[in-house]
């Protein structure tokens, strides 16, 4: 059980900070941050979680609840208020509903506070009665993590590296005509500015589409309430170290500077140094689907992710922390239900690979690290067809029942992998797909959380 391996981890770090005796007098609080690209199921995955850790009749393997530590999990207000609230009522409507569908995709951050009232074990248990602990849920935008890189460049540097990095890909053959045709050094003007940031947020959106990872700065996939504003309203441009004051390249980079100190700063510095554990959903097996260079993409994102949190003595996340740092972090690769249960042990033997790879690539060396793959919401049953294992589930375009089967994973993952790393145009020996599935209609039993599993 997916789910209850993570709220397992979970429940035993609340315990042992509420049965601390240096904390005897206020009730603890672990923050976990949830992020990973758009669509990789950070909605669902928060959503089955609170459920499943409130409704725990299905968690038999929780151990905390197998022993009866757990007297209540309920809801309660955020203490921050001025962060919005996770729709946690209007997402498991929608999944458990006559007509059940996916809900909306994050969109920006927003918090979920879950309370536990605990028994210790052991003579504290017996000393102090049960004890009051918080789990505070943060969800945010994983493109909006990525931005962490933009703290150490400036604006000439970015747009360095984001030309030279995107002169193969063919969704920013536009935006590369545009930019070449324009001189960094012409005076400004606004019309060329804002048709420049806007071909720049389209080039931003189909990476995205195709499969890249690396498409920031998170905001223009993302905007929020900033949508339109200056801050927004910048794109690399060829040429641009040398633009005299008044250019076209010079007021781009004071708005680069702009986002990068009161965008992706003030994140940083009053959401995520707050986080104590941290969970990364990816989807590898869209980037299967895609091909070798989107599943290289998704590696390298999982090792800039891993060097956004390992805060080295000088970087700008150690300058913003001041000291703390995430203790545990979880890559959760979700959708594993899109699977016969036969690819399984591949599928988590790939995870495993990946997660080794990026932290070599990252050369990480700070909080503990896993990797599992999981369902957060499990919407298939099952089936062999002439020796070949099958998922059965609502298609999602149709809604109507639907037999898939995904591909064969290889027992070892050396193959994909080195694919990936050498930018290979297809997979050796066939290729792969990746289902898209509606949730199933639920009939609950009362205390009874969602289905999901683990691999």
């Amino acid at each position: 059980m997916g789910i209850g391996n993570i709220a397992d981890g979970l429940s035993r770090g609340l315990e042992a900070v509420g049965a601390s005796a240096r904390e005897a007098f206020f009730e603890p609080v672990i923050r976990l941050g949830v992020t990973g690209p758009s669509r990789a199921g950070k909605t669902v995955f928060i959503t089955a979680l609170v459920t499943n850790l409130m409704n725990r009749a299905g968690m038999g393997g929780l151990l905390a609840e197998a022993e009866g530590r757990i007297a209540a999990a309920y809801l309660q207000p955020q203490p921050d208020v001025l962060v919005p609230r996770f729709a946690y009522e209007d997402h498991l409507e929608r999944l458990t509903g006559p007509d059940p569908d996916w809900p909306e995709s994050t969109r920006a951050i927003s918090e979920l506070r879950l309370s536990f009232r605990l028994v210790p074990g052991g003579i504290m248990g017996a000393l102090s009665g049960p004890r009051r602990v918080h789990l505070d849920i943060v969800d945010y935008p994983g493109e909006w993590l990525l931005d962490l890189a933009l703290l150490d460049q400036d604006y000439v540097a970015w747009s360095d590296r984001v030309i030279a990095a995107w002169t193969e890909r063919p969704q920013a053959q536009d935006y590369l005509r545009l930019a070449h045709q324009t001189s960094a050094t012409a005076a400004h003007d606004e019309g060329k500015a804002r048709m420049l940031a806007s071909a720049f947020t389209d080039c931003l959106h189909a990476a995205r589409a195709a499969g890249y990872h690396d498409a920031t700065p998170g905001r223009f996939l993302l905007p929020g309430d900033l949508a339109d504003s200056p801050a927004l309203t910048f794109a690399p441009l060829p040429g641009a170290g040398h633009a005299p004051r008044g250019s076209l390249a010079r007021e781009m980079a004071r708005r680069f500077a702009a986002y990068r100190a009161q965008v992706v700063r003030p994140f940083f510095r009053d959401h995520f140094a707050r986080i104590d554990r941290q969970v990364v959903l990816i989807d590898p097996l869209g980037a299967l689907a895609r091909g070798p260079k989107a599943l290289g993409d998704l590696q390298a994102a999982m090792a800039a992710t891993l060097g956004a949190f390992r805060p080295g003595r000088n970087g700008p996340l150690a300058r913003l922390l001041r000291g703390r740092r995430v203790e545990k972090i979880l890559f959760a690769a979700t959708k594993a239900d899109g699977l016969h249960h036969s690819q399984h042990g591949p599928l988590s033997a790939l995870v495993g690979a990946m997660l080794r790879d990026a932290a070599d690539r990252a050369e990480f060396a700070g909080a503990e690290v896993a990797a599992m793959a999981i369902a957060s919401l499990r919407t298939t049953t099952e089936e062999t067809r002439d020796g070949l294992g099958m998922v059965l589930g609502r298609g999602y375009d149709t809604g109507q029942a639907v037999a898939f089967h995904a591909g064969d994973l290889p027992g070892a993952p050396g193959d994909l992998l080195a694919a990936a790393h050498a930018g290979a145009p297809d997979w050796p020996g066939g290729g792969f797909a990746a289902p898209r599935f509606r949730p199933r209609p639920l009939s609950l039993k009362p205390g009874q959380g969602l289905p999901h599993l683990s691999v």
